[in-house]
């Protein structure tokens, strides 16, 4: 390859008039499927984004209390409403690192609230790698190593403190494990749900149809956000965190099948006339195998696809719940839980921070709308 003066490359290599002038093409359509698709998918620059943003998120929930610098539940009494503390570099000109001003409450004779000033004379910094609240590591491992930690005889709230003294940052670290987790059990039966009873019904189609469509579609028939409420209430006030959450979970699981299944049940309907379904029906394969090996694998592509759009409505649908007080309750905390603590508008109007576990909900639920557009467009790459 030679490049000439005016920026163009000419080959030196001779003509060979028995080279096809497809075998770039060809070399493409013969690259395996996922190449195809990773090829289409780093194109949608905000899907792909979106996913690796997602995929950060997920592997870091076992590590939520290494980065939070208190317990999501320890409480501090003397700064109740604290506001958000900034972290600062510079003292009077002097580079010395990350440090925070320490804040004293002072009670307001006039507004009847507290005002918290802090002593700008006195920098503390930040350690790092520091013992503090216990917490367990992949919810097994215990241990007392944080990241970083409040400075000694100080507080550190970045996002400031609830009601009752607690770290609106740390809690919303704690709540991520709970909150991103529910879609993924959530999805998990619905999926199974849907899978089965729409490729029965579209495969088998006679009266076994009939049947599953009538029970989808008295389902689909029933007002979403009272039925929420019913089953939620009907979980004993008892149980314990752990088994409230999983409940709330196979509910919007349970509840969420009917719109997947009527899908599955058209592609099946459409799919089980090809003659590779008939070539494999003539062979005796049972109608098992069929739907397993042959009708699911070319539906794939959308499952994976609406998987990814309908995680961020389990996530919504626990959020709802919990934001008014019919899924996971205290001492849990999820960012539904959180967002309780901020029903009184005069509250938010005064204590705004205590908004601020809608950030994450918003954030999480449009990167999944946008990896999930992205998957849509890519999991075809021949159209």
């Amino acid at each position: 390859m030679t490049h000439l003066p005016d920026g163009r490359f000419v080959d030196d290599e001779p003509y060979d008039p028995q080279q096809s002038i497809l075998e770039l093409e060809r070399r493409d359509l013969d690259a395996p499927n996922w190449l195809l698709v990773w090829r289409k998918f780093r194109t949608h620059k905000l899907g792909l984004v979106s996913g690796v943003f997602l995929l950060l998120s997920y592997l870091l929930l076992p590590f939520m209390g290494f980065i939070a610098p208190y317990s999501p539940n320890y409480r501090n009494a003397d700064h109740l409403y604290a506001p958000p503390q900034s972290v600062r570099w510079v003292h009077e000109g002097e580079f010395i690192g990350p440090f925070i001003y320490p804040i004293t409450a002072e009670a307001d004779l006039e507004t009847f609230q507290w005002k918290f000033i802090p002593d700008e004379s006195n920098p503390l910094r930040i350690p790092f790698l520091c013992k503090g609240d216990s917490y367990k590591l992949f919810g097994l491992i215990e241990s007392e190593t944080h990241l970083f930690c409040a400075p000694e005889g100080a507080t550190l709230f970045l996002w400031g403190s609830d009601r009752l003294g607690r770290d609106v940052f740390s809690r919303i670290l704690y709540g991520a494990q709970l909150s991103l987790t529910v879609g993924l059990i959530g999805i998990s039966v619905s999926f199974f749900l849907g899978i089965l009873f729409g490729s029965i019904a579209g495969y088998l189609g006679g009266k076994t149809d009939w049947l599953i469509n009538r029970m989808i579609e008295i389902l689909r028939s029933l007002p979403e956000l009272p039925l929420w409420l019913a089953l939620s209430a009907a979980v004993p006030s008892n149980w314990s965190p752990v088994a409230v959450f999983f409940i709330i979970s196979v509910i919007l699981g349970i509840l969420d099948w009917p719109g997947l299944a009527r899908s599955v049940r058209a592609k099946f309907l459409s799919l089980r006339e090809e003659e590779y379904v008939r070539a494999a029906e003539m062979m005796g394969a049972s109608s098992a195998r069929v739907i397993r090996r042959h009708l699911l694998p070319n539906f794939m592509s959308h499952l994976i696809a609406s998987a990814t759009l309908s995680i961020p409505a389990m996530i919504l649908g626990e959020t709802a719940l919990s934001f008014l007080g019919l899924g996971l309750r205290a001492p849990a905390v999820s960012w539904g839980v959180m967002l309780n603590d901020a029903q009184n508008l005069a509250s938010i109007e005064l204590y705004p921070w205590t908004a601020i576990p809608m950030l994450p909900i918003v954030v999480v639920v449009l990167a999944f709308n946008f990896l999930g557009d992205g998957l849509r467009d890519s999991l075809d790459p021949y159209s």
